[in-house]
C-alpha cells in the first residue's frame, strides 16, 4: 500500500498551524503573555525532553508548577496542553520521517489513538479516578516486571516487529484508542502503549511513532480549546513550547541510536516509573 507517512504530517501539520493561530489569537485579545524566564525555558526543556523518551511530561511538570507555585492550579491543564503542542508535534515529525513502522499500523492506530483522545475523553473523564489510576499502576509494574523477565530471556517474549496484522492489529488499535483516553485523567499515554504493544511482539522502537503520532493530533485539539477560552498561563505555555523544542530534538537522537536491547531496558525503566508515580497519586491524601 502506499505510504500513509505524507498524508499523516501534512494532516498533523495542518492541525498544529491551526492551533498557533488560536494561541496567537489569544495573546492578541491580551491574555497575559511575556518572555518566559529561565526556570521556564528549563522546565520546558527538561519536560520534553523526558517526553520524547517515553515517560512523559505532565506529571513531573504539573509537580514543579505546583512546588514553585508558577502556575494557578485551575490554569495548569490548560498550560500542559499548549506549551507542549508544538513539541510533541515535533516529536511526531522526527519518529514518524525516521522509524520503521508498518503502512497499515501506522495509518490505522494513528487517526483511532487520536479519536479516542478528543472523543474517549468525555468518557474516560467521569470514571473514578484514582481507582482507574490504582489499577493502570499495578498492571504497569506487573507489566514491567514481566518485560524485565523477558529481556533477562528467562522466559520467551518480546518480539522484532514493525506492525501488527489481523485480530492483534485490532485489539492493538482498540487499545491505542483507550490508552489516549486516559490522557483525561492525567494518566498519559505513553507508558501503557510501550508495554502493551512491547509485549504483543512489536519493537518498542516501532512504537514511538505511533505513540507520538496519536498525541500529536490530540494535543493540539485540546489546545485550540484552552487558547480559546484563555484558560492557560501564558509565560509558562510559552516556556514550555521553547524550552521543549530544543527538548525534543536531543532526547529524539538519543532514542533513534540506541540499540534495540537499549531500549527495551528504558522500556521498563519509564514503566515501572510510571507505575510508581501513579500508585502514589493513588494512595495519596486529597489536598486539602
Amino acid at each position: 500500500m502506499l505510504s500513509p507517512i505524507p498524508l499523516l504530517l501534512s494532516g498533523l501539520a495542518l492541525v498544529t498551524l491551526w492551533f498557533v493561530v488560536a494561541w496567537w489569537q489569544s495573546a492578541r485579545r491580551g491574555h497575559p503573555h511575556g518572555w518566559p524566564s529561565p526556570l521556564q525555558l528549563a522546565i520546558g526543556a527538561v519536560g520534553l525532553f523526558f517526553d520524547t523518551l517515553g515517560i512523559g511530561n505532565y506529571a513531573p511538570t504539573t509537580a514543579t508548577f505546583r512546588f514553585t507555585k508558577m502556575v494557578r492550579d485551575e490554569w495548569i491543564p490548560g498550560t500542559l496542553n499548549v506549551g507542549s503542542s508544538v513539541p510533541v508535534a515535533l516529536e511526531a515529525f522526527a519518529f514518524v520521517t525516521a522509524i520503521a513502522v508498518d503502512p497499515l499500523t501506522l495509518a490505522l492506530m494513528v487517526p483511532v489513538g487520536a479519536l479516542g483522545g478528543y472523543v474517549g475523553a468525555g468518557i474516560v473523564s467521569r470514571l473514578p479516578r484514582r481507582r482507574v489510576q490504582l489499577g493502570m499502576a499495578i498492571a504497569l509494574v506487573v507489566g514491567a516486571v514481566f518485560m524485565t523477565v523477558t529481556n533477562l530471556q528467562w522466559v520467551p517474549g518480546g518480539g522484532d516487529a514493525i506492525g501488527f496484522s489481523g485480530p492483534t492489529l485490532i485489539a492493538a488499535t482498540l487499545l491505542n484508542f483507550g490508552f489516549c483516553a486516559l490522557n483525561a485523567l492525567g494518566i498519559g499515554s505513553y507508558a501503557p502503549s510501550l508495554i502493551v504493544f512491547s509485549l504483543l511482539g512489536m519493537s518498542p522502537r516501532s512504537a514511538f511513532p505511533i505513540m507520538m503520532g496519536s498525541a500529536a493530533y490530540g494535543l493540539p485539539l485540546a489546545g485550540i480549546k484552552f487558547a480559546r477560552t484563555d484558560k492557560y498561563d501564558g509565560c509558562a505555555a510559552l516556556g514550555m513550547a521553547l524550552g521543549g523544542i530544543p527538548g525534543v530534538l536531543v532526547a529524539a537522537y538519543v532514542v533513534k541510536s540506541l540499540p534495540l536491547e537499549a531500549i527495551r531496558w528504558l522500556v521498563v525503566i519509564v514503566v515501572l516509573y510510571a507505575g510508581v508515580s501513579l500508585l502514589r497519586t493513588a494512595t495519596a491524601k486529597q489536598d486539602a
